[in-house]
C-alpha cells in the first residue's frame, strides 16, 4: 500500500481560508434571520437563504441556524406581527422624513444634471467646431487671391 502523501505546507491558510469563509456565510446568514425577524416577514428556510445570499441546504447542514429557523416558523405570524406593529408605529414620522431627504436629493441631482447637459453640449460644440488653425487654413484655400507679375 502506498503511504499518504503528507500535508502540503499551505494547507494551514486554505484551512484557515475555509473556517473565515464559514464564519462569514454564517454572520450572513444570522443577520438576514434577525433582519427578517425585525421586520415582521415570515421566516422561512428560502427567504432566508435568499436574503443572505446562501443555498437552503447550507442552511439545513447548520444545527444551530437550523433550530433558530425551525423556532421562528413555529411562533408563527404571531411575534412576525408585533415586530410589524412596533415597526408600523414608528413609521409615519420617518417616512415623512426619508421623503424629504429623497426630495431633496432628487433636486439635487436634478441641478446636477441640468450643469452635467450643458457642460455636455458646449463640450459637443467644441468638438463639431475645427480648431482654429485648421479653419485659417480652410479659409486661405477659398480665399480669391491676386497674383502679381512674375
Amino acid at each position: 500500500m502506498p503511504a499518504e502523501p503528507a500535508a502540503g505546507p499551505n494547507t494551514a491558510g486554505l484551512t484557515a481560508a475555509a473556517r473565515t469563509r464559514h464564519e462569514l456565510t454564517r454572520a450572513k446568514a444570522v443577520k438576514a434571520l434577525h433582519d427578517l425577524q425585525r421586520q415582521g416577514v415570515p421566516v422561512t428556510f428560502g427567504v432566508v437563504a435568499a436574503t443572505a445570499g446562501v443555498s437552503r441546504s447550507w442552511l439545513y447542514r447548520q444545527a444551530g441556524l437550523r433550530q433558530q429557523i425551525d423556532q421562528l416558523r413555529q411562533a408563527g405570524p404571531a411575534s412576525a406581527s408585533h415586530a410589524a406593529e412596533g415597526a408600523t408605529q414608528s413609521s409615519g414620522a420617518s417616512l415623512r422624513a426619508r421623503l424629504n431627504q429623497a426630495l431633496e436629493r432628487n433636486r439635487q441631482l436634478a441641478g446636477d444634471n441640468a450643469r452635467l447637459r450643458r457642460q455636455l453640449a458646449q463640450a459637443l460644440g467644441e468638438q463639431r467646431q475645427p480648431p482654429p488653425q485648421v479653419a485659417r487654413q480652410r479659409s486661405s484655400r477659398h480665399a480669391s487671391t491676386t497674383i502679381g507679375p512674375c
